[in-house]
């Protein structure tokens, strides 16, 4: 169980995450939704150990993660929302870099290496430098990287950015396999339609505040709306997005 307690961060005094409260338990994978700016990415940063809270606590197992952040962050894997490759390595070189760094045996990340390599379509570029992937190949190896020494606890920011539709449907179905494996998962992302068949809650932040954390169902039926984009609309957006487009409409037409 991964639990948030009034976790706040403070930017000059301004809050870009506040108080913010909620638990993302295993088995089930628990979307974390807001517009940008509304503190998403901060608060996965914190969950990872990159920034420190202002105030409140975090906790893996009912410990707080900073009792012993190496023991954490062996059991974490993370795919953020700006990818970091280092692009003059291979893909192989880079997951190798990896599994060194997650000390795991060197015959076991060979497999797994080569496993994932093929299975996410990367074999053939394995010995080609990062810097000549596409977009979606460099997701893929993020995606690989984070999974490479089998974590608990996985973070997963934007992770269908640049998939093909082929892609971003093996991801889908990884998403709610490892969940129904016993893994905490936690998925940002603006696709509203793809949060909506892998997660089975979510939790919507508005200004660094949590503005709902429920099932999907049972906010379809508190809010009266027949889909999660018409909820996040009514809880997270503030203008009336039908009226600006026409308005966008009506200028250039002018």
């Amino acid at each position: 169980m991964l639990e948030l307690r009034g976790v706040t961060k403070l930017y000059t005094s301004i809050a870009a995450v506040d108080q913010v409260s909620f638990s993302a338990p295993p088995g089930e994978v628990t979307g974390y939704l807001g517009p940008n700016g509304s503190g998403k990415s901060t608060t996965m940063k914190m969950i990872t150990g990159l920034i420190e809270p202002t105030a409140g606590e975090i906790l893996f197992r009912g410990q707080p993660i900073s009792r012993d952040w190496m023991a954490y962050k062996r059991i974490l894997g993370y795919v953020p929302e700006e990818p970091h490759l280092y692009t003059h390595l291979t893909g192989a070189e880079y997951l190798d870099m990896v599994s060194q760094l997650r000390d795991l045996p060197v015959a076991l990340a060979a497999e797994r290496i080569e496993g994932l390599l093929r299975l996410f379509g990367l074999a053939g570029d394995r010995h080609s430098a990062i810097s000549s992937y596409s977009k979606g190949m460099r997701q893929k190896i993020l995606l690989a990287a984070a999974l490479l020494h089998n974590p608990e606890l996985i973070l997963l920011d934007e992770p269908f950015s640049g998939l093909d539709v082929g892609s971003a449907l093996v991801l889908r179905n990884l998403i709610q396999e490892l969940a129904a494996r016993g893994k905490v998962v936690l998925f940002s992302s603006h696709e509203l339609e793809t949060v909506e068949r892998v997660c089975s809650r979510v939790v919507i932040l508005h200004r660094g505040k949590v503005v709902a954390d429920d099932s999907i169902a049972r906010l379809r039926t508190l809010m009266s709306a027949p889909t999660l984009e018409g909820i996040f609309s009514q809880l997270a957006i503030e203008q009336d997005t039908t009226a600006v487009a026409r308005e966008i409409a009506d200028l250039i037409q002018a």
